[in-house]
């Protein structure tokens, strides 16, 4: 591309590329598209972007299209990159000057050239550093933050780099700049400091800007850039000032007031002061040690004494929370248990600690914590009365903790009782005591004061187990707090049943159980909402325990359950309706069976939620999961659902629409449990099997529950599925035998084996195209134990109920392999005798002594000189299976299974799913629980000697070791 000529045609184009008109934009958008590979066009590109006098849309677009092409086709290795010649070209015109005038424009230049110094910084680009540091020396202001602007993006993305090599260099550059980076931050943070002061912010706002600029550089460098930094004086004395410019911007603030617009900025150059501290304290926990005394003085001084009235904001006090918080924590700073065994920067760590945390200081840090920072706040009680929901299930998990105040203030918390429960339990113990009996409703703060007690003594519980007779205490007074009526109460209300939600599991007898039903049912029926949302939650808790006993929770259960469905419908939030449906879920897979009188009005809602919530699937998510539950507590009499459920299903695990994303793995689980709770099969349920070729192609984590739909299937309607599905199935199977692992492969065989168990003639057609293979496999000798097992079930399978396919299968290996089909026979036999130790089932055992065993009798020579061999594995499998009847002195097949036999279904009917009855049902049919080993090992022996006669007979059995024929003779006695 000729750089003069196709200026104009460039500018042209990225003008019309900006316009609002489709009509232009999108030819404009193809053409630039194609130019993308062009040489010279980045050249192009970078001397509209220096062209200050240009529409700013414009050059906005052209450094965009610039900085995606360093992504595309700078590295030489790319498809169409870019020439070398080129690339020199546009590395000296990137850093010719550091003018540009609009903030947005110059910050994706420095992004973009810290993008080329990530790959050719500093081989191929020396230059780029020496260059950066004399621009931001220079006397013009706008130069110098543009300069300083591309320092700061260089450094940040050099120091990303994680190989080797790559961090030896940046280490390398680190200890090459920092004096200039240290005396660049100081002498801008002197000059804000100077106009401050003086009360110039517009100059002040300028240096700031600089000072934070200069000050994100020396982070980079700090933690980045010295494998031994507590080495290195410049690092330890930059660290140590941190502190006196920390306390300085502090008195900035408080002087300067909220009300300034120099604020704003001050407050994000304190955050990221203390991110140093944070990032240093993570990455170098042991070059931190001589930091730890002033870092705990500073932090617990401005966040928990009168030090920091007036000054700190709540960023910083979360900053401070997690500083302490990290120290505390911190494994490199704990002594070994033996404490010979300790490292000695631990020791001098935990000995900082331990001086530092005086039992005052750590009653003062308590109290603070619980009376003035678990308070709540006038903005969180306004939220309560403004959007109770959202109040209600405010997200705090995760990493919140880093960044919002209350949850900060509870993790902090939580980690100092931890660590010094000791010290800490008769503080909070005391305050507990102090706040005995109902509070003056008239009285706001003792009532905020009572809850943060209550919130302190939750979160502990595990802790203060030995030391609280939560029972009593339950009793006597938490009781009496549930039943103020008075709505200024509702606060109390609220933490008293969350509070026994948290001891639940940690002290809480199961004889009062009954109690806290009667007051979740009570307080199901408050007023407020939020209070109603917090005794849900509670509720799943104390169903989810360990201790919970359904016959205690029975008589509450259909009162309950319907104030349950209610709150489902009163909210409104997508976040408050999934909480609520976890916690109905949660009530119906503790009550099974029990909920089916119950569920009526929840059945004909969630068909008009599933609607609602098109547009939120983590939604459809927890509707998925309230199903599955419902689906088996409704067992049977799920098919009711059928209209609603099934196109549920089908869109959950249907591959070509979106939402399956979200809603696989919860779909293809309700799916299964719907075959499960099945009592027959449906058309509708038959077809939704078409989803699975394409779930089998993407070999997913969920292709365990692939198959198990799939075996489901076969045991609901074995014959119009082999009939409808079979044969794509195979071809699937054919497929996904070729990539997966050998486990996947035993899963695959698995399905073939039931086919075979369900259907063994279709089965054997059906899957034909599998079954050499299986042969092949098990004539081999397959090495890995459970594939070889699963190689006998299914050649077991065949050969006890399809012998003639058997003689086919032989017919067409033998042929493949160029042998006798009598000396194939034999192999397969010497191969099952002597790997018959990779069964470990002992129904494959039985089924493969009654497969060896139905090919007597027979006069053919190599079955007869194998006969040692298969009348050492059905010996084997008697010593299995036969169990002896003391009574009688007889033995019996412990694996025959009678329709007589059987308990009475009614009495343990609701426990078994559908698939379990059938399963019995099939089982009944099965020659390995139908037929009984000891009488088919008799008939097949006495056929061998009907047909040689006795002498032949007699040879025969002398072939076999005189310890197994005593052991078969034996179980043998009484034929």
């Amino acid at each position: 591309m000729d750089i003069d000529g196709a200026s104009s045609v460039v500018l042209k184009t990225l003008t019309q590329a900006t316009s609002q008109d489709t009509a232009m934009l999108k030819p404009a958008e193809e053409q630039l598209k194609q130019w993308e590979t062009q040489p010279g066009f980045y050249s192009v590109l970078l001397n509209i972007v220096n062209n200050h006098i240009l529409d700013v849309n414009v050059r906005w677009l052209a450094v965009l299209y610039f900085k995606n092409g360093i992504d595309r086709y700078w590295r030489r290795v790319a498809p169409n990159a870019l020439s070398e010649a080129e690339k020199t070209t546009l590395r000296a015109g990137l850093i010719t000057n550091f003018n540009e005038p609009v903030n947005q424009i110059a910050t994706q230049i420095a992004v973009l050239i810290a993008k080329v110094a990530r790959l050719d910084c500093p081989r191929q680009w020396p230059e780029l550093i020496p260059i950066l540091l004399e621009s931001v020396k220079v006397q013009d202001g706008l130069q110098q933050h543009r300069a300083l602007l591309t320092f700061y993006h260089v450094t940040k993305t050099l120091s990303s780099k994680r190989l080797a090599e790559d961090r030896r260099l940046f280490q390398d550059l680190a200890s090459g700049i920092y004096s200039f980076a240290c005396s660049l931050w100081s002498h801008h943070t002197d000059c804000f400091l100077q106009q401050i002061f003086a009360r110039d912010e517009t100059a002040a706002m300028a240096s700031l800007e600089r000072t934070l600029l200069s000050l994100k550089v020396l982070r980079k460098l700090t933690v980045h850039g010295f494998q031994e930094p507590q080495q290195n004086m410049e690092v330890m004395g930059f660290l140590n000032a941190v502190f006196e410019r920390l306390k300085q911007f502090l008195e900035c603030c408080r002087q300067l007031g909220a009300g300034s617009t120099c604020r704003e900025k001050l407050e994000k150059t304190i955050i990221l002061y203390t991110k140093v501290l944070l990032d240093f304290l993570e990455g170098h926990p042991c070059a931190f040690i001589p930091l730890i005394q002033c870092s705990l003085e500073f932090a617990v001084g401005y966040v928990f004494t009168p030090v920091g009235e007036g000054v700190t904001f709540e960023r910083f006090i979360v900053q401070c929370m997690n500083l302490i918080k990290m120290i505390v924590t911190n494994d490199a700073y704990k002594p070994a248990n033996n404490i010979e065994e300790s490292k000695p920067e631990s020791l001098e760590a935990h000995k900082i600690k331990t001086a530092f945390f005086t039992q005052p200081t750590l009653r003062e840090i308590g109290c603070r914590l619980v009376s003035h920072y678990f308070l709540l706040t006038k903005e969180e009680l306004d939220m309560w009365e403004e959007d109770p929901e959202s109040f209600a299930v405010e997200e705090t998990g995760g990493d919140s903790w880093k960044y919002s105040l209350r949850p900060c203030t509870e993790v902090l918390f939580l980690d100092i009782f931890n660590n010094y429960g000791r010290t800490l339990t008769p503080v909070l113990l005391d305050m507990v005591q102090n706040l005995h009996g109902p509070t003056n409703v008239e009285d706001p703060v003792q009532l905020l004061m009572k809850d943060a007690v209550f919130n302190a003594v939750g979160l502990v519980a595990d802790q203060l187990y030995d030391n609280v007779d939560f029972d009593q205490w339950f009793k006597n007074q938490l009781l009496g707090e549930l039943q103020v009526s008075h709505h200024r109460y509702k606060l109390i209300r609220r933490r008293v049943i969350w509070l026994i939600g948290q001891w639940i599991s940690v002290g809480f007898k199961s004889d009062h159980r009954p109690l806290l039903y009667e007051v979740i049912l009570s307080l199901m029926r408050d007023p407020d909402l939020v209070v109603r949302i917090e005794t849900a939650t509670t509720l799943k808790l104390t169903v989810d325990d360990f201790g919970f006993q359904t016959e205690q929770f029975f008589p509450y259960l259909e009162s309950i359950f319907g104030l349950l469905f209610q709150l489902l419908q009163q909210v409104t939030e997508c976040n408050t309706k999934m909480q609520v449906l976890h916690v109905i879920s949660c009530v119906i897979e503790r009550v099974d069976v029990q909920i089916r009188p119950h569920v009526g009005c929840l059945v004909q809602y969630l068909p008009l939620l599933w609607k609602q919530s098109e547009d939120h699937n983590m939604l459809r998510c927890a509707i998925l999961t309230t199903l599955i539950h419902l689906v088996r507590g409704l067992g049977a009499k799920s098919k009711n659902l059928y209209p609603f459920l099934l196109p549920v299903i089908q869109l959950s695990t249907d591959v070509s629409q979106p939402p399956h994303v979200y809603l696989l793995e919860d779909g293809l689980e309700l799916w299964y449990v719907t075959l499960e709770n099945s009592p027959a099969i449906t058309p509708e349920l038959l077809r939704i099997f078409q989803n699975t070729s394409a779930l089998l192609e993407l070999s997913s984590e969920n292709l365990l529950t692939c198959f198990q739909i799939i075996k489901a299937y076969l045991y609901l309607s074995p014959t119009e599925f082999l009939q409808n599905y079979a044969e794509s199935l195979c071809q699937s199977f054919c497929e996904l035998l070729k990539d997966i692992t050998n486990e996947g492969q035993v899963q695959v065989l698995t399905v073939v084996e039931l086919a075979l168990k369900v259907r063994p003639i279709l089965g054997t057609h059906m899957f034909q195209p599998l079954l050499p293979a299986v042969l092949r496999g098990l004539v081999n000798g397959e090495r890995y134990p459970v594939m070889m097992s699963t190689y006998f079930g299914i050649v077991g399978r065949i050969l006890l109920q399809n012998s003639s396919f058997f003689s086919s299968l032989l017919t067409q290996m033998a042929s493949e392999c160029g042998q006798e089909m009598d000396q194939l026979l034999g192999s397969v036999i010497e191969m099952w005798v002597d790997r018959m130790d990779n069964i470990t089932q002992t129904e494959r055992k039985k089924l493969s002594s009654l497969a060896l065993l139905s090919l007597l009798p027979s006069d053919n020579s190599v079955i007869q000189d194998k006969f040692c061999g298969i009348i050492n594995i059905c010996v084997e499998c008697l010593h299995d299976v036969m169990t002896l009847d003391y009574d009688t002195n007889t033995y019996e097949d412990c694996m025959l299974k009678s329709h007589f036999e059987e308990p009475e279904l009614s009495d343990y009917e609701d426990l078994l799913t559908e698939q379990d009855k059938r399963k019995k049902l099939l089982d009944l049919e099965d020659p390995v629980h139908s037929v009984s080993l000891q009488q088919f090992v008799y008939e097949k022996l006495k056929a061998q000697q009907t047909l040689l006669g006795d002498p032949s007979f007699s040879g025969l059995m002398e072939t076999v070791d005189t310890e197994l024929v005593k052991d078969l003779q034996e179980f043998l006695r009484g034929f």
